[in-house]
């Protein structure tokens, strides 16, 4: 899958291989590996583009996306993983006064989408 992001989401590029990983599971392990430094300057660099992001996306089957709005898709899905840590849980990348996640296991966590 190619890194390229769809013309006007140059700014988010840098984050592409990083944040565009096709499966939840990936995206949550990229999630509790990360920083609290790190989720929030993914967090600050993707939501001014989310409107744009989505809007591009919508333009689209969800089963017949261009490769490239493929890896934007995942980039949405990523701070989808991330904002609820930013925003409740002050940048911690695991869930405080829980079990450890790696516990759960999604039944379809390593499906891609």
């Amino acid at each position: 899958m190619s890194t390229n992001l769809p013309k006007g989401f140059e700014a988010l590029e840098p984050l592409a291989e990083a944040w565009g990983l096709p499966t939840q599971d990936a995206r949550q392990a990229k999630r509790r590996n990360s920083s609290t430094e790190t989720l929030q300057e993914f967090y600050d660099a993707v939501v001014p583009h989310l409107p744009q992001i989505l809007a591009h996306v919508d333009e689209f089957p969800l089963d017949d996306l261009p490769p490239e709005s493929q890896r934007l898709f995942y980039i949405s899905l990523a701070l989808a993983e991330v904002a609820p840590h930013i925003e409740l849980y002050r940048g911690d990348p695991n869930v405080p006064h829980s079990f450890d996640e790696e516990r759960f296991v999604a039944v379809h966590g390593a499906e891609t989408g």
